[in-house]
């Protein structure tokens, strides 16, 4: 399967759609979000920390939960035929160093919050947190697997493309710890929109892991049936 790009036409529409999306949801959506932000500063300001980072945990988990998928795409070959895959393999890259970064600005505003003190042994060693332990420490671990994995990134040329690969294999720990951290420690579990959010993102995950064990074992079959094939 090779890049053949989609026709001029069809990335006008694609981008206008994505426009007005966008700009819609952010005019409903921002003055509303402007407006509450500010009376929650105003009110309650010792709840900032707490709910920023809330806020920022979400979205890392998305970004992390996204560089999974995209990963997975790239492994299946799937994106080949709509997307070069260099352009593709730094997307991947990318969303996985943000969501790195913002699973770090998540701990860093915990540190700040009143509500419930963290020592900076709170927060670097898994499992010594005062606030649900066993759950913040396999977020913990998580975040400590993602830092491997991405750092793998900028260090493949050393270690070699085999065993980035096989390193890359700690990703599903760590997206298994975030979505387990995510569940059993977040206050906003129970709410309709954070449970599709970690339901969509573990069947995504898990689909196209399946997916991508099949055609392996389906591609190892081939292989063994070809070098079994006596020649003539």
């Amino acid at each position: 399967m090779t890049y053949r790009g989609l026709p001029l036409l069809i990335r006008i529409a694609v981008a206008l759609v994505i426009g007005v999306v966008v700009g819609v949801t952010v005019a409903l959506t921002l003055p509303s979000a402007v407006s509450g932000i500010a009376s929650l500063a105003l009110a309650t300001p010792e709840k900032l920390p707490w709910i920023s980072s809330r806020v920022t945990a979400f979205v890392a988990y998305l970004a992390v939960a996204g560089s999974v998928v995209y990963g997975l795409l790239l492994s299946t070959k799937l994106l080949d035929a709509i997307a070069h895959r260099p352009v593709s393999f730094a997307l991947h890259q990318d969303l996985a160093a943000v969501g790195l970064g913002l699973a770090a600005i998540h701990g860093a505003l915990l540190g700040l919050d009143r509500t419930i003190h963290f020592g900076l042994a709170d927060l670097l060693v898994p499992f010594a947190s005062p606030y649900r332990p066993v759950a913040v420490g396999l977020g913990q671990l998580a975040l400590y697997a993602m830092a491997l994995v991405t750092l793998s990134f900028y260090t493949r040329r050393r270690i070699g493309t085999r065993r980035w690969r096989l390193l890359h294999y700690v990703t599903f720990l760590a997206f298994a710890g975030a979505t387990a951290h995510g569940i059993l420690s977040g206050t906003d579990t129970t709410r309709p929109w954070a449970f599709a959010i970690y339901t969509v993102a573990t069947v995504a995950v898990v689909f196209l892991t399946t997916y991508r064990i099949a055609i392996g074992v389906a591609a190892a079959r081939e292989r063994r049936a070809a070098g079994g094939i006596a020649p003539a």
